[in-house]
């Protein structure tokens, strides 16, 4: 691998100045500091971004505890005197290397698919159409995960940008050496946001980088014009246990600060672990032995599956099997046990729409008819069988 790379680099260099000099626009008398802020993007939620924008079509993209980037408009020269941290993004974007997965829904929703040319999910591991019908036609070409990308690939594929989660972090070498080779690395942070609508609001962040922010205002409003009767609406003050079985047979459950737990809150419910507040370590998930579950959770209202581990289930006897202590839980007695789709977490935007389904399952006077997005209720087998 030393050696390809060693290669790889030879190469660069041999072709860079080439492939610089036909890019790269006409130098011109611009400087960084002549360049005056003219306006900020306004933000509503989101706390771990900004976007400024500058004479000229220039704009300033910081995230929080990663870096800064200066988006040059297509044809426009890159300002002299610019701060060596701040990464330069030449327009227009149309080779990103999309490597976090949860940023493809808010590309499809800007209709920018296509400025995706290399993967870091193969086809089989999307749920979002496009994105798997792009890599199945060849438009879009899977480069490797992101602790083992095919560097010769995504250099020969002229990428201009890698869209990285903070995965990263943990193979800080390869984002270095995706830097050495001229690739800029944005690390999406929409996790970190302390509101579970700000994840939402990075749609505006990507608008920014592929001048589509019209688009992107469009659909954040949409979204906050269904949601705002529910955000100013009285807590119920039913309770909402999220949770899957693991292999071992423990209860995997989201801490108290987690943005499902959150959203839970937004829809006017009250997370059944308000309790399980950060531990230190970075995840949002901690493991319960199923003695403790039963104690903090049997009293819940609402059960809710996630099927993002081990698969969607489709019934209460499904559920059962994968622990019978369940069975005493209020919330299977009464009917009211849900299961997340398996295309929940992948499709990023479909959190408003998560915080309506929990809200009408909330404050439903028949929850069984309601039509839901990305909840379904779990059947009863057993309750099908004797009526037929």
């Amino acid at each position: 691998m030393k050696r390809a790379i060693a290669i790889l680099l030879a190469l660069l260099g041999l072709t860079g100045c080439a492939r610089q000099s036909a890019a790269a626009p006409s130098r011109s008398a611009v400087t960084w500091d002549s360049l005056a802020c003219e306006s900020s993007l306004p933000l509503q939620y989101a706390d771990q971004f900004s976007v400024d924008y500058y004479a000229g079509g220039y704009k300033l993209v910081t995230i929080a505890e990663t870096g800064a980037f200066l988006v040059v408009p297509e044809g426009a020269a890159v300002p002299d005197g610019l701060p060596e941290d701040v990464a330069v993004l030449q327009q227009p974007l149309d080779h990103i290397y999309l490597v976090a997965t949860s940023a493809m829904d808010l590309f499809r929703e800007l209709d920018a698919v296509d400025c995706i040319t290399l993967s870091g999910t193969d086809a089989d591991g999307w749920y979002i159409e496009e994105a798997r019908e792009a890599l199945e036609s060849g438009r879009m070409v899977y480069a490797g995960k992101y602790n083992a990308p095919d560097y010769e690939l995504i250099v020969s594929e002229g990428c201009d940008l890698a869209v990285e989660s903070t995965m990263i972090y943990h193979n800080p070498e390869v984002q270095e050496q995706l830097e050495r080779f001229g690739i800029p690395v944005l690390v999406e942070r929409s996790s970190y946001e302390s509101h579970p609508l700000g994840r939402m609001e990075w749609i505006k962040l990507y608008a920014a980088l592929l001048d589509r922010e019209a688009e992107a205002e469009a659909f954040f409003d949409g979204q906050m014009e269904v949601l705002t009767p529910i955000l100013e609406q009285e807590n119920t003050g039913k309770t909402v246990a999220f949770f899957y079985i693991t292999s071992s047979g423990a209860a995997s459950v989201r801490k108290s600060e987690d943005y499902v737990a959150k959203s839970v809150e937004l829809a006017g419910g009250v997370y059944i672990f308000d309790d399980l507040g950060s531990d230190g370590s970075a995840t949002s998930t901690m493991n319960m032995q199923m003695e403790s579950f039963y104690a903090g959770a049997r009293d819940a209202d609402v059960l809710i599956y996630n099927s993002a581990i081990d698969g969607e289930l489709q019934t209460i006897d499904e559920l059962l099997a994968k622990s019978e202590l369940l069975a005493d839980f209020k919330a299977v007695q009464t009917g009211q046990v849900y299961c997340t789709g398996k295309n929940l977490f992948q499709e990023s935007l479909g959190l408003g729409d998560l915080i309506a389904d929990l809200h009408a399952i909330l404050t439903a006077d028949n929850p069984s008819e309601l039509e839901l997005t990305y909840l379904h209720p779990l059947s009863s087998v057993r309750g099908q069988l004797s009526a037929s």
